[in-house]
């Protein structure tokens, strides 16, 4: 396993880090907690969640993931893992957390973060990201910019001043973005400059082989700005598995929660789903481990965030580590990119 420097910041994470949005929903706590041991036994030194998980996010189940991952975290020593959760905000009907945020203001961001301390049973994050913009941005399998959706947001200095009140009083050490835009980094990083307000150093979007658009705009901003990304659904819920181009029945993610996964719905990503399975075979590997070799070792990528329902499907995930990819199987990567082009943006 490798370790990488975060951004600009002094937090060393491992490439690969473990997602639990299943946490609570599709695996007991039990189960969790074995994912949980076999991670850290194999070099995972990082954990990702959030306020909302598990996904989707239902009134019952919120806030399960974490509480999951404060029993674990019992007894292990704090300073040796890397703790990472994300407040939920505006302009998603998710009125059972925190009575439905208004704003991503210092009231509730406060609120969010104790309340994330509390459930994972620590006194700070390593990371603490804003899970999705407060402002009108196309997000989760939305692809254009609509101005006719605008509405009333809370300044991004203003986020970041109240981001700044809890770094100074110890209970992050620092903050990232998620699912955001060149535009939205950009201006998150001019005014933390001109206002001397703490830097994001990372951001977590989508990325895989079918929804490589963090390359147009963000990749050039991730070199000049230190800024490392976090990808997650690098299998794009379980997609590039190959389970169900094998049977479109198959039990998981996509067939569980019908509608729930609007990114790979689009017509264009079957046909890439299943050249790369097929891509795969002639290289000797499983879909599920080409697709995770590639997304390992992209030079922009500070840690790819991997979830699992089952040890034996972590195991699989963790080796596709040893499994880097060569020149001609990257080529061939490319060739069916140039001609299937971000089919799940």
């Amino acid at each position: 396993m490798d370790y990488r420097k975060l951004g600009n910041s002094d937090l060393s994470v491992s490439a690969i880090c473990l997602g639990t949005m299943t946490f609570g929903e599709q695996n007991s706590e039990a189960e969790a907690h074995a994912q949980l041991d076999l991670a850290f036994e194999r070099g995972v030194n990082f954990i990702d969640t959030a306020e909302m998980y598990p996904v989707p996010p239902r009134p019952e189940t919120f806030t399960r993931s974490e509480s999951i991952i404060g029993t674990w975290l019992r007894g292990k020593p704090r300073d040796q893992v890397i703790l990472a959760s994300k407040v939920a905000g505006p302009r998603r009907p998710l009125n059972w957390i925190r009575g439905g945020p208004a704003s991503l203001d210092g009231d509730n961001l406060r609120a969010a973060l104790e309340g994330s301390l509390r459930r994972l049973g620590t006194d700070y994050l390593d990371l603490y990201q804003l899970h999705w913009p407060e402002r009108n941005v196309p997000m989760f399998g939305e692809y254009q910019f609509s101005p006719d959706q605008e509405t009333d947001a809370l300044p991004i200095r203003a986020q970041l001043e109240a981001l700044a009140e809890l770094i100074r009083e110890g209970k992050i050490r620092h903050i990232g973005l998620s699912n955001e835009t060149p535009w939205g980094v950009m201006e998150f990083l001019r005014l933390a400059h001109e206002h001397g307000l703490p830097r994001v150093v990372s951001i977590q979007n989508s990325y895989s082989l079918i929804n490589r658009v963090f390359e147009f705009g963000l990749s050039e901003i991730s070199y000049r700005e230190q800024l490392s990304l976090l990808a997650y659904s690098p299998l794009a819920f379980g997609l590039l598995s190959g389970k169900y181009w094998k049977n479109p029945n198959a039990d998981g993610r996509v067939t569980r929660f019908k509608g729930f996964a609007q990114r790979y719905e689009k017509p264009g990503v079957q046909p890439a789903v299943a050249a790369y399975a097929t891509l795969a075979q002639k290289f000797d590997m499983s879909p599920a481990q080409m697709a995770l070799s590639f997304v390992y070792r992209r030079w922009f990528m500070g840690s790819t965030i991997i979830g699992a329902t089952s040890l034996a499907q972590l195991s699989e995930n963790l080796d596709a580590w040893d499994k880097p990819l060569n020149a001609d199987a990257l080529a061939a990567i490319e060739d069916i990119h140039l001609r299937q082009m971000n089919p799940a943006p």
